[in-house]
């Protein structure tokens, strides 16, 4: 697996994007990297009203699909498109061997790209496979505004650093003004070849990693000095797979922002794609002027991943289900608690020599939140001790945040159960912190006295399966405090069945705000915004 090294994402970073140059907008130094909003209307008119919403939406140019169009007149069409689009315009009309919708003549589709050109497109975007041929015929007449793209596009995966390699000398050696290379992630591990090219182009180069798992290629372009990226107007409406919003960009990922010190943050999980902790982290240093971007990290192996994102550019994560277990071995150290509870939900890398540095905040941030629910249910303050101490407290799921709140009640005073699916996981952890163990199963019978704690560990419940639950109702009659993990949605079906069941209820929100507030602060070395971080949540 290819490392990736400090000197590849310090110093030849500055030297790819001061190649490409730097742009000043009303005051604030931003990247150079282009954003490009790709316009898909099935009619000219629709394409229309969308380049408007570019413009608005605040998009550097528009990429128009012409093989999204149901009626074509191109003479006509391209003519009307370019005199009435706001913003810079960049063809393409993409045949169906290359992912596109076109399936007619070739020599007719070459011909309306050549004719874009002759009517004032400022791109256009032609295929490696048809490259040469349609560079030799447009030699000599080639508006001097115009720029060719010639782009080649791997749906299958992202192929090792020499083929990627050879493959942009290709395209070079084709004609163009532009190198784009569009590949497959099959694991996030696979967008650092991406990165790797992308720096040491030395010619404008467009390099994006599709899927999932490719994301942070569109948006770390602007760190590793990418010509542009792609972002829609809508979600879910995209011209490649993977393609996050404009709206995502500029507002979420703080995009014109990044640049090549731009330290680089990220939730380490599978599935990831639900966490807020982009939200919260992005926002928080762009009010505290912190040179920092969070990202979603869809990873499949936490070992391969760090170990390939090993540069002290990429300083610290978060870890989520169903990481935080393995990650106490890949850290160089590990805090003496998170030690203890056997999890880490926080890696932060050391700048000086990019050693990795494991902690758990899980547990703070959650039984702070349970014990302030209680307090606030029993109406007594906090100078007389946790208000855990002595109460019966069921942990449901034996992984990471499960051992967390195992091992934090524990240290209250609490008397620990553990409830799992696996019976013999959950006896291994009530082993480690001196507790009692069921089966989930059996946890339908098992209310040996009232005013029990519940607390759910696991991700049942959890967007996009919002009916389930791990108990049934009539089981939380027996429970005077429930709290869940899940945070995605705010009320889960577990939340809202206790309250009708007369339990207070603690929201996962409030542990995860509580465990952000150290993530932060050990990301940064700042105090943690915490006004900020409950008025930044408080919309979700």
């Amino acid at each position: 697996m290819d490392s990736i090294s400090n000197v590849l994402f310090a110093s030849s970073t500055t030297t790819a994007v001061a190649e490409i140059g730097s742009g000043i907008s009303g005051g604030t130094m931003r990247n150079p990297t282009l954003i490009c909003v790709p316009i898909m209307g099935e009619s000219v008119d629709k394409m229309i009203i969308d380049l408007g919403k570019a413009k608005v939406s605040g998009a550097d140019l528009v990429e128009i699909r012409l093989d999204s169009l149901k009626s074509f007149n191109p003479h006509e069409h391209v003519k009307f498109l370019i005199s009435r689009s706001p913003l810079p315009t960049l063809f393409t009309y993409r045949p169906k061997w290359e992912g596109g919708d076109y399936e007619g003549d070739e020599n007719k589709r070459l011909d309306v790209l050549r004719l874009a050109m002759e009517l004032g497109a400022d791109y256009i975007d032609v295929e490696l496979q048809v490259a040469r041929s349609f560079n030799d015929s447009i030699r000599g007449n080639k508006p001097a505004k115009c720029k060719v793209i010639v782009s080649s596009h791997n749906y299958h995966n992202t192929p090792s650093v020499e083929d990627l390699g050879n493959l942009v000398a290709d395209i070079q050696a084709s004609g163009a003004d532009i190198v784009k290379i569009a590949t497959t992630a099959l694991d996030i591990t696979d967008v650092a070849r991406i990165f790797q090219i992308t720096v040491h182009s030395q010619v404008p180069i467009i390099g994006i990693v599709m899927g999932e798992r490719g994301l942070i290629s569109r948006i770390l372009c602007a760190k590793f000095g990418g010509y542009l990226t792609f972002g829609t107007l809508e979600s879910g409406i995209v011209s490649a797979p993977g393609q996050p919003t404009i709206k995502d960009l500029l507002d979420l990922y703080n995009f014109r922002q990044i640049g090549p010190d731009t330290k680089v943050y990220g939730i380490i999980g599978k599935p990831v794609g639900h966490s807020k902790s982009p939200i919260l982290y992005n926002e928080a240093f762009k009010s505290v002027g912190f040179n920092g971007v969070y990202v979603h990290l869809l990873v499949d192996d936490i070992a391969n991943f760090l170990q390939t994102f090993s540069s002290t550019d990429f300083a610290g994560f978060s870890c989520t289900i169903p990481h935080k277990e393995a990650a106490v071995k890949c850290c160089d150290e590990v805090n003496p608690v998170a030690k203890s509870i056997g999890a880490v939900n926080c890696i932060a890398r050391r700048q000086s020599d990019g050693k990795l540095f494991g902690y758990n905040t899980d547990y703070v941030g959650a039984i702070s939140a349970i014990e302030d629910g209680l307090r606030g249910l029993q109406n007594i303050s906090s100078a007389t001790g946790s208000p855990l101490a002595g109460k019966l407290f069921v942990v449901i799921g034996a992984g990471g945040a499960g051992k967390a709140l195992a091992y934090g009640a524990k240290e209250k005073g609490a008397k620990v159960v553990i409830a799992n699916r696996t019976y013999a996981r959950a006896k291994e952890l009530a082993e480690i912190v001196g507790g009692d163990a069921i089966s989930l199963a059996d946890l339908e019978t098992f209310h040996p006295e009232d005013g029990m704690i519940l607390a759910n560990t696991t991700s049942i419940g959890m967007q996009p399966k919002v009916d389930e639950t791990p108990v049934p109702k009539n089981v939380l009659r027996h429970y005077s405090l429930v709290f869940d993990a899940v945070y995605t949605p705010k009320i889960t079906r577990l939340l809202r069945e206790a309250q009708d069941s007369g339990a207070a209820t603690v929201s996962g929100l409030e542990m995860f705000i509580g465990q952000a507030y150290e993530q932060f602060e050990r990301f940064t070395g700042l105090p943690a915004p915490k006004e900020l971080f409950r008025k930044i949540m408080s919309k979700y």
